[in-house]
């Protein structure tokens, strides 16, 4: 409603008309043939829906602050179904539509650069921040895991984190003229091969896939369910597949009870040895290790120690370069722990802060390095170790840093030899550097 001259104007009923029209058409199912613009979307109760209409249509939260406001008891799947409904129309615009993104990648575009930059206003508050920092980080790891909930918070934490030191170091550090243009370059060529290697290793870790003898028959669904991981599916259709278990004679009884053991009720497949499920991808994975920012299996593992080096060595060899340039009167060993004045310039107590949080990420992935490292020596993946711990059968050193199961190890050079050789048994995948975040 509008007043102009003292004349109240209400809007037409053409104009309402107009609204309930647009309204019911972003409801409707997507045609074939009807290609989406950059802004629009198929939202996750398969309507038709417009970035612009962000805020409408909010039943969950309304229906959620309505029981708030009138006091009365929540009902348990609210907060996840406004989640999911934030989350579902966060996006951006895309030449074929509107991508989703994943509102865990956000928490650290925003809350790292804040965190640093108060650590950099005092030394106690430096202590408190990048001691509190690691903890909560922990924390939400404990939290997400034990949820068995899929997240791409570590992988936005690593990446940005990577990009932001770099920042930093080409803003604040290159100017001062204390690097030299064959260090810039070392430098930068190591945050391309730990993105690159990376990337690679997001490609796939070799998925378990259904042998034609252990079919009976398949039924095809044209949506996957949302907790199998769509990288599996390979943007084809998700089936489910009907076991055959139809085995005769002795060899047929021995055989079905080793597939009996080594079947997988979700997947529907009988997995191999050393295969295992992966909880949060909700697939099975070859030779599974562990889940860190993806799955770590069969086909991707030697490439997730190779991006563990790169990151490891840029990192210590940045970290170096800054504490020269921030502490040139300091050794580099010691220039960590003492260096004075450096709060007194801002900028040089955010570069210093900055080398601290390197040196803690440095640290932890340092010794997951060192683990996977001697797990391969043994020829135990970390799933198994685990699986080993909790069960009590297998031999324990150096405080549980070796595990040793001594089911399939073969001497250190045979285990190596195994590692650096073992099949790339996995499916093409259609990745693209994109779906890092």
């Amino acid at each position: 409603m509008r007043e102009a001259n003292g004349i109240q104007y209400l809007p037409s009923p053409t104009f309402y008309r107009l609204i309930s029209i647009m309204k019911k058409r972003s409801r409707h199912t997507l045609d074939q043939d009807d290609p989406l613009c950059c802004c629009e979307y198929i939202d996750r109760h398969g309507g038709r829906s417009h970035m612009a209409a962000c805020c409408c249509d909010c039943e969950d939260l309304d229906e959620a602050c309505d029981r708030w406001m009138k006091k009365k008891p929540r009902s348990p799947d609210s907060l996840s179904q406004v989640i999911a409904t934030i989350n579902d129309r966060l996006r951006v615009p895309w030449i074929s539509g509107a991508r989703q993104v994943d509102i865990s990648v956000i928490p650290p575009l925003i809350l790292l650069p804040v965190f640093l930059h108060i650590a950099a206003l005092h030394y106690l508050l430096g202590i408190l921040v990048l001691t509190a920092v690691p903890i909560m980080v922990l924390l939400y790891y404990y939290f997400t895991h034990r949820k068995k909930g899929r997240t791409l918070f570590f992988l936005s934490l690593a990446l940005f984190s990577l990009f932001y030191m770099f920042y930093l170091f080409i803003t604040e550090i290159v100017p001062r003229g204390d690097v030299t243009h064959l260090q810039l370059a070392a430098v930068t060529a190591g945050v391309a091969l730990t993105v690159i290697s990376l990337i690679i290793t997001k490609r796939g870790p070799g998925y378990v896939r259904p042998r034609p003898t252990d079919t009976h028959s398949t039924v095809t669904y044209n949506k996957p369910p949302p907790d199998v991981d769509a990288a599996y599916l390979n943007r084809a259709q998700h089936q489910v597949v009907i076991a055959n278990h139809e085995q005769t004679g002795e060899s047929g009884t021995a055989q079905q009870g080793v597939q009996r053991r080594n079947w997988c009720a979700v997947c529907k497949v009988v997995r191999p040895p050393r295969a295992g499920h992966c909880r949060i991808c909700g697939v099975c994975i070859l030779r599974l290790d562990h889940h860190c920012v993806c799955c770590v299996g069969q086909a991707n593992h030697r490439d997730f120690l190779l991006t563990l080096v790169f990151f490891l060595l840029t990192s210590l060899y940045g970290i170096s370069l800054v504490l020269r340039s921030v502490c040139p009167d300091q050794n580099v060993m010691t220039a960590l722990f003492y260096c004075p004045d450096v709060y007194n310039q801002f900028s040089s107590a955010l570069c210093f802060t900055c080398a601290w949080y390197g040196s803690i990420v440095t640290g932890g992935l340092l010794h997951l390095l060192l683990s996977q490292l001697i797990n391969v020596g043994f020829n135990v993946t970390e799933r198994e170790a685990r699986l080993a711990r909790r069960e009590k059968t297998a031999r324990s050193l150096l405080w549980g840093l070796i595990i040793d199961t001594g089911v399939y190890s073969r001497g250190f050079r045979t285990n190596w030899i195994e590692f650096m050789t073992m099949s790339m048994a996995s499916e093409p995948s259609t990745h693209k550097p994109s779906d890092l975040v």
